[in-house]
């Protein structure tokens, strides 16, 4: 970090830039000026109190001189030397604590899951760029800039900018930043291809072929891919079923995605529970069978399995499009599919009704070979 000796001169001779910069002044340890990416300059002191860093804004630079707010940085620094007016100010605070306050409020709101994945963006893509900046300074530029930044990893990009989102929302909840001030709002998202896939007719019977082949071999995981298929289930809501959740055939799920669902089950999918042994609460235990199996070797059986029936490109997520794009086919509404699917927006379920158009086309293409070849 530059330092020089701060007079009116230099300070107005900094040029904004596309991220916030600071200068710190030689004259007067912990004193500085920072420039925002918007062009605005303001004086702080930056020091250590008890182990704890503390940010204070001095003042606008427009509206004191380096003099004035030299003199008032140091008289700053005095009181909290002798530990008065120690705690950051609200409009002062850093972004770290304000996000992990938000993180600790959102432990009951978000899964478990997806507190830990969240916890991984904001690690990995946030922290790294708005740590140690009060939560105030934060732009719509910077963030904007920040965004641009990531666009050689699009797809953490996108699940970023949500998690930051909400920590601005509730920074402004708890009155540290203006209200209505979140500068993640009009970023517009990577435009990105979707990886929804789904499996043909000759596909599924390529794959039901050498799933009846591994069924004395590996019995657990041959059920639970036929259960995602037949179900269009989650992959975690299978591997964590329990025997009292399968009753009057079907599945109360207690805790799914979208909070407790029903699903209703087909005579296949019945057959395939009622064939499995029960030998403790969890439809598919672990070795230890004090808890539910995890995907390690569920992945290792599916590799196997999807190439053994020439299905490189597809991941088990594709079995719950599968299962969506084949009641479209037999003429269920969006409605109905997204209710099937637990579905808590019915925005959720349109992205299946590009795959019917797939199935569309290529229906058309091979009914018009046919009629060629006639």
């Amino acid at each position: 970090m530059p330092r020089t000796n701060l007079t009116d001169a230099r300070v107005g001779a900094l040029r904004p830039r596309k991220t916030v910069y600071e200068v710190r002044d030689r004259k007067l340890r912990s004193f500085g000026v920072r420039v925002l990416s918007s062009g605005r300059k303001r004086f702080f002191i930056h020091c250590q109190h008890e182990g704890e860093r503390i940010w204070k804004i001095v003042g606008e630079a427009d509206s004191m001189n380096v003099r004035e707010a030299r003199s008032r940085a140091s008289a700053m620094l005095v009181v909290i030397k002798r530990g008065e007016g120690a705690l950051v100010e609200p409009e002062e605070r850093l972004f770290e604590a304000v996000a992990e306050t938000v993180f600790r409020q959102y432990e009951r709101v978000w899964k478990p899951r997806t507190h830990y994945v969240n916890r991984g963006y904001l690690r990995q893509q946030i922290l790294p760029h708005f740590a140690g900046r009060p939560i105030s300074d934060i732009d719509a530029r910077e963030v904007g800039n920040w965004f641009a930044s990531l666009r050689a990893t699009p797809a953490a990009a996108d699940r970023s900018l949500p998690v930051l989102s909400v920590i601005m929302k509730e920074a402004e909840r708890m009155g540290f930043r203006t209200k209505g001030s979140n500068p993640c709002k009009g970023i517009r998202r990577h435009r990105r291809k979707g990886h929804e896939r789904f499996l043909s007719d000759q596909e599924i019977r390529r794959l039901s072929r050498r799933l009846s082949a591994h069924s004395r071999r590996f019995p657990r995981q041959v059920a639970i891919v036929r259960l995602l298929l037949l179900t269009g289930c989650r992959k975690s809501e299978i591997l964590t079923l329990r025997w009292s959740d399968y009753r009057e055939g079907h599945l109360f799920l207690r805790d799914s995605k979208t909070g407790p669902r029903t699903v209703w089950l087909s005579r296949p999918a019945r057959d395939v529970l009622d064939a499995l042994e029960r030998t403790g609460p969890w439809v598919f235990p672990s070795s230890r069978r004090d808890r539910p199996q995890g995907d390690g070797s569920l992945y290792w059986f599916w590799y196997k399995v999807r190439a053994e029936a020439d299905l490189p490109d597809a991941r088990l997520h594709d079995l719950r499009h599968t299962h969506a794009t084949f009641a479209l086919r037999q003429g269920e509404t969006v409605l109905a599919i997204g209710k099937l699917l637990g579905h808590r927006k019915p925005e959720t379920t349109l992205k299946y009704t590009h795959l019917a158009d797939t199935m569309v086309r290529e229906a058309a293409e091979t009914v018009g070979a046919a009629l060629e070849g006639g």
